[in-house]
């Protein structure tokens, strides 16, 4: 009888049997992104300081998976400081980086990629391709690449002008992955009232006292309905939150009239035990396809603003006979879920 019961813990546990995601997937990180490839997990988020990777089978696993340094920047120059967001994307048979970064000065934030050609994003050599100059080459963080009816396109938070206090989510065309065409878009801007809570308490040389924020846009979509989910408020106050735009898939992504934006937020932590300022977020699939995940960053305490306090938290979401997501509220930190299948 204890054979038996040895070989079937043995097997229930080799196939994950009965295991349980617990957020946060780590004690830190923003701006958490993954994408699922050949049966594995690469996962990226913030460090402001280089671009590291984990792989790993299982984000439930997180804590304990392979990781490695893959980028450190130079010491100075254009793309020297405050590394943010980035994003992994497989196309075309290769790997791209794409983040934001600067040279010290926030007002000089633009997006550049990297490229890998290895089978494997730990391995190979990672090649700086350059700036993703976005039409009008103003101030842009937050990039994301996707695909969409065979086209490439990039959405991204930027300034308007050459001056802080508002940030707005723009759409534009590219030729490959570091090559922008055309003209940009602009999608969404800080309208409503749970959009413009941008009081910083202590403003930085580049910043007003107040700024509005749309940012970290991601795409996602079912059948012929493409949606932006992007994180509104500033990140430094309890406001932060996911806002939504739909618009018809089969209609012109950079025709602005097309988008249309939810009037509330979709996705709010509110009296959370343990998740306070969700958003800035990603979406993976599970192994097998089946299920829909959002992946986001939130603190563990009121009031922790933009630092390191900020943790990947990772829960399901599912769809209305519609086809509009529904995501629901963020998780207490005492709810365990089972792993994506």
């Amino acid at each position: 009888m204890q054979k038996t019961l040895l070989f079937f813990f043995f097997i229930s546990t080799s196939i994950g049997f009965g295991q349980m995601l617990s957020n946060p997937l780590l004690p830190s990180g923003a701006d958490p992104w993954s994408i699922h490839k050949d049966g594995f997990y690469y996962y990226t988020h913030t460090t402001g300081r280089n671009l590291t990777l984990w792989k790993t089978r299982s984000l439930a696993e997180l804590k304990t998976a392979e990781k490695k340094v893959v980028w450190t920047p130079p010491a100075t120059g254009p793309y020297s400081k405050e590394i943010w967001a980035p994003e992994l994307h497989f196309l075309g048979g290769k790997w791209y980086l794409i983040f934001a970064a600067d040279d010290g000065h926030n007002r000089n934030h633009r997006l550049w990629v990297l490229e890998n050609a290895s089978a494997d994003p730990l391995e190979g050599t990672w090649t700086m391709k350059g700036q993703i100059k976005t039409p009008d080459d103003k101030w842009a963080i937050d990039g994301s690449l996707f695909e969409y009816k065979g086209k490439l396109y990039l959405v991204w938070s930027g300034w308007e002008g050459d001056e802080n206090g508002e940030q707005d989510i723009y759409i534009c065309r590219m030729e490959n992955p570091w090559t922008a065409t055309g003209k940009r878009v602009r999608i969404s801007s800080p309208t409503y009232a749970w959009e413009i809570d941008g009081k910083i308490p202590r403003p930085g040389p580049d910043d007003k006292p107040v700024v509005l924020v749309n940012e970290g846009p991601q795409p996602l979509w079912k059948g012929n309905r493409l949606f932006v989910i992007y994180s509104a408020s500033g990140c430094w106050t309890e406001s932060y939150a996911l806002g939504m735009l739909s618009m018809d898939g089969n209609k012109d992504l950079l025709d602005a009239g097309n988008w249309q934006k939810q009037k509330q937020p979709v996705f709010k932590a509110v009296n959370v035990s343990g998740t306070h300022a969700a958003g800035h977020n990603s979406f993976f699939k599970s192994p097998n396809g089946t299920e829909d995940w959002i992946l986001y960053h939130a603190n563990p305490e009121p009031g922790q603003g933009c630092g390191t306090n900020r943790s990947p938290r990772a829960q399901k979401f599912t769809w209305t006979a519609d086809g509009m997501p529904q995501f629901g509220q963020p998780l207490s930190t005492d709810v365990t879920l089972p792993i994506p299948k």
